[in-house]
């Protein structure tokens, strides 16, 4: 008589390693989006509305935090939050970060405005053209680090997510099936 290589032991030890691994993430993910509401850790960009419209939407804190929390309750949800939190990371990359910047290489006249200088951007990819890093952000100083270095963060945890939702799913799908088919 052949023997299951699953045992309800396996499924509940995989169970938990996913469950402790998608909280951490989840955490990491709402931290780096907390972390975007304050570029160079200064709140005045936030109380005076100078945050990019990806850093606002917080799917950081709702999409791959809160929904991903809850994937521990609802594999769907978590599925959902994950992806939103990907497609957005992924959305502001090539975006680029919100700044201010200066327009007078358009009208030739000086004036600086906030928006997305990079957004429009055809013949350069400023992922790719580190010289425009300091150049063309003028305030906050270091908005494109920032803005790189935590959307990234957001993209790689959101994937890591996607990654152990779809485990998560197989595994329980494991167990149920592994579960019927025992004595």
């Amino acid at each position: 008589m052949l023997s299951s290589p699953c045992t309800p032991a396996s499924s509940r030890t995989c169970s938990r390693i996913l469950g402790l691994s998608l909280g951490t993430a989840a955490l990491f993910a709402a931290g780096a989006n907390m972390a975007l509401l304050f570029p160079n850790w200064d709140v005045t960009y936030l109380l005076r509305g100078l945050i990019g419209k990806h850093a606002m939407l917080g799917t950081g804190l709702w999409g791959g935090g809160l929904m991903v929390l809850t994937a521990l309750l609802s594999s769907g949800l978590a599925l959902l939050g994950a992806l939103i939190c990907f497609v957005t990371s992924g959305a502001a990359l090539k975006d680029g970060p919100f700044c201010m910047f200066d327009t007078s290489s358009f009208n030739q006249t000086q004036a600086w405005k906030y928006g997305y200088p990079f957004k429009d951007l055809h013949s350069r990819n400023y992922l790719y053209d580190r010289l425009l890093w300091n150049s063309v952000c003028l305030e906050p100083s270091t908005a494109v680090v920032w803005h790189v270095s935590l959307f990234s963060a957001l993209l790689c945890i959101s994937l890591l997510q996607l990654l152990l939702v779809v485990a998560h799913v197989i595994n329980s799908l494991l167990g149920l099936f592994c579960s019927l088919c025992e004595k």
